[in-house]
């Protein structure tokens, strides 16, 4: 493979992406950035399967540098612009280093912003940021119904970024996003796509997840519990909570993370089919 000033390794949760990226950073003296919107935070490393899953945080892995991983408390919110100006500064920390950047993640808005940059978007009060998520945590239908049609978007996280837009501006998210994008990575990165085919990523779902659970993922949901973070922005914390309340049975909680990631990757596949453009694309990647 011809060697690039820079690397995007995505692909849907379990195709073994994190793997393929740190070999070939010990091959080209490489440094992995974190791209998933889920592994940046401290603490639920387990449930968000993590590099770090396992053990103790660092700034390495046997000799490779790790950035923007289990850096924030899960009381800390942070936006696509907060993540892209970060991920901009390690980018060029590393290239100072003389290290090549290489991205890591399955989260699309994050890969996209890396890829296309972002249309600047105004700074939002706390009172309207509080405002937008109380109401989509009491009627979500309603929040949705004072947002443009071409807003599309299901998710409660991004209904509340843009209703707090909305709010703060009297202007809907969509008039922000239709400006021109700002801060891309150039030169554009080169895009290795990590897609086995689906049985694959079944099988790794279904085996690695009873593996989570006893590495610890149990006791990062109790500390979910006890900082009131939102369940729902983590596949499998919702239903360890669930479990840890008492309402449903381990079995049916293994069974329904399951099942939830999945449905994840199912979505991570199409948008990676429709949004994302790979130099190569790799089937075959071994456990």
């Amino acid at each position: 493979m011809e060697l690039h000033s820079s690397y995007i390794i995505a692909g849907p949760t379990a195709s073994g992406k994190s793997e393929f990226a740190h070999k070939l950073a010990r091959k080209i003296g490489g440094a992995i950035i974190n791209c998933d919107s889920v592994q940046i935070y401290r603490g639920i490393e387990n449930i968000s399967a993590s590099p770090f899953a396992g053990c103790e945080v660092s700034d390495e892995i046997d000799g490779v540098p790790y950035r923007l991983f289990s850096v924030l408390d899960l009381s800390t919110q942070i936006s696509v612009a907060d993540y892209l100006n970060r991920a901009r500064r390690e980018y060029d920390a590393m290239r100072r280093a003389g290290k090549i950047p290489i991205f890591v993640g399955g989260t699309g808005y994050y890969i996209n912003a890396i890829l296309n940059g972002i249309s600047p978007m105004p700074d939002i009060s706390m009172a309207a940021r509080n405002r937008a998520r109380k109401m989509v945590e009491t009627d979500i239908v309603a929040a949705r119904n004072l947002l443009p049609h071409e807003f599309t978007a299901t998710d409660p996280q991004r209904v509340a970024r843009a209703l707090e837009v909305f709010f703060e501006t009297g202007r809907h998210l969509t008039d922000f996003q239709s400006a021109p994008r700002l801060g891309a990575i150039t030169p554009t990165p080169y895009r290795i796509l990590i897609n086995p085919p689906t049985e694959i990523v079944r099988s790794r779902i279904s085996a690695r997840i009873p593996k989570m659970i006893n590495g610890g993922a149990l006791a990062e949901a109790q500390n979910i519990l006890s900082n009131n973070w939102d369940k729902n922005r983590a596949i499998g914390a919702a239903q360890l909570c669930a479990y840890l309340r008492g309402e449903i049975s381990m079995d049916e909680c293994i069974q329904n993370w399951i099942t939830k990631t999945n449905q994840y990757a199912k979505r991570q596949r199409t948008w990676f089919r429709t949004q994302f453009v790979a130099d190569i694309e790799i089937n075959n990647i071994s456990d």
